[in-house]
């Protein structure tokens, strides 16, 4: 589904050598250098700098670095997702799950889910979260993928052409790195984030996030907010590395293993629950059904 060759630069690129990397696939590095000759013909332009310290990307050769990465394991995940399709039972719900969607909250439910509608199973579908998927995915839920699990508000679901099913309100909390200072505390007051660079998603993504952002504007100019554009694991990566604090919620205290999240003596939640089709099939509606029986029961 793709070009076996950028699958070749990525690993000559992580192994800075054609000669490890001829090793590390058990070919020869001449094979190696023909396939990315021939991709660099076919491209167009220039991927390597050859040097006497070894190889380097060039700006073209790490630009199509990032997009490669994105492209085969999108491929990858379209091959689960075409597989998981030829299986498909009506009574079937296909799960999306990734490290920021995790559907522990379902495993939780399904006990009592089951009892209402013994016919339904659970099937998982994994995912890399990434901007693309999230636009893709969440826009075309019920073809691949029925719900997600995951953080949500009005303005997400027009943002993402989506319905939302509200299963609890979750408390805004704190992620830091195990080794921040504040990871001693099993709660945070607003004044412990004082000096701190707090991370949240930038203005008009939620409003329940730009809420707690104007109040921290407004009220605790002594919080440093840095803004990012997209929840991944990356900027968990980035927390923990640059030792700031990231507005998250407390499903996502397994995403990164040195990171830990904390509650905050604040007033500020956001609705938490499944992502699905603005038309939902009725085998999902009928669990949705199920889900608000034992919400409500």
């Amino acid at each position: 589904m793709y070009n076996p060759q950028l699958e070749t630069f990525l690993k000559v690129a992580d192994a800075g050598s054609f000669n490890k990397t001829a090793e590390l696939s058990y070919i020869t590095p001449t094979a190696v250098i023909k396939q990315i000759n021939l991709l660099e013909a076919n491209l167009g332009v220039k991927l390597f700098e050859r040097t006497h310290r070894g190889l380097a990307l060039t700006k073209a050769g790490a630009s199509l670095y990032k997009d490669a990465k994105y492209m085969i394991q999108y491929c990858r995940d379209s091959v689960i997702r075409a597989k998981n399709a030829m299986q498909e039972d009506e009574n079937v719900i296909r799960i999306g799950t990734s490290p920021m969607t995790p559907a522990q909250i379902l495993v939780e439910l399904w006990p009592k889910i089951h009892e209402i509608c013994p016919e339904i199973k659970f099937q998982l579908v994994p995912f890399e979260n990434t901007p693309e998927n999230a636009r893709e995915i969440l826009k075309n839920l019920g073809q691949n993928i029925d719900v997600v699990a995951g953080i949500f508000d009005d303005t997400m679901l027009n943002l993402r052409q989506c319905g939302g099913f509200e299963i609890s309100r979750e408390p805004l909390c704190c992620a830091v790195s195990i080794h921040h200072p504040l990871a001693s505390k099993n709660k945070l007051s607003i004044q412990d984030l004082y000096g701190e660079n707090l991370m949240l998603m930038r203005r008009n993504w939620s409003r329940y996030v730009d809420l707690l952002r104007d109040d921290m504007w407004q009220n605790h100019e002594q919080i440093h907010l840095v803004d990012f554009d997209f929840y991944s694991v990356d900027v968990f990566n980035r927390c923990e590395n640059g030792n700031d604090v990231l507005v998250a919620v407390q499903a996502w205290d397994n995403v990164h293993p040195l990171l830990k999240v904390i509650p905050v003596e604040w007033e500020h939640s956001i609705p938490y629950g499944l992502l699905h089709s603005k038309t939902p099939s009725e085998t999902v509606a009928r669990f949705l059904g199920a889900i608000q029986t034992v919400l409500h029961g």
